[in-house]
């Protein structure tokens, strides 16, 4: 059980049993969301929120996050001040073995005019 001064920080999260096909993919069918978990493929840990440079307004964004996080694709926690972000790839390869990488590489294709 989390201390109740923990859990005022504690973002929800689904547990993996929790996690489903249809709010994966529909949270990676946004073009922002997808570029947040591309970039977040790229790198072998976390990034802050302030590491992403996207073309939408600050709460725009805090959605985003939001919808990737509640639907198990990310996991965000804080690090003093700053919420952090991380990709939930173990999770995702388990339950939807090859899904993210087949997402992944399809999103790459076309970023490069090839899809």
């Amino acid at each position: 059980m989390t201390s109740p001064a923990v859990s005022s920080r504690d973002l929800p999260h689904p547990g993996c049993d929790e996690i489903r096909l249809e709010g994966v993919l529909h949270a990676l069918s946004d073009p922002m969301r997808l570029r947040i978990v591309r970039e977040l493929a790229a790198v072998s840990g976390e990034l802050s929120c302030s590491d992403f440079e996207l073309p939408v307004t600050k709460s725009t964004t805090t959605h985003h996050f939001r919808v990737l996080r509640e639907s198990g694709v990310i996991r965000q926690v804080y690090r003093g001040t700053a919420k952090m972000n991380g990709l939930r790839r173990d999770d995702l390869d388990g339950l939807f073995p090859g899904l993210l990488d087949a997402l992944l590489d399809a999103a790459g294709r076309q970023a490069a005019g090839g899809g």
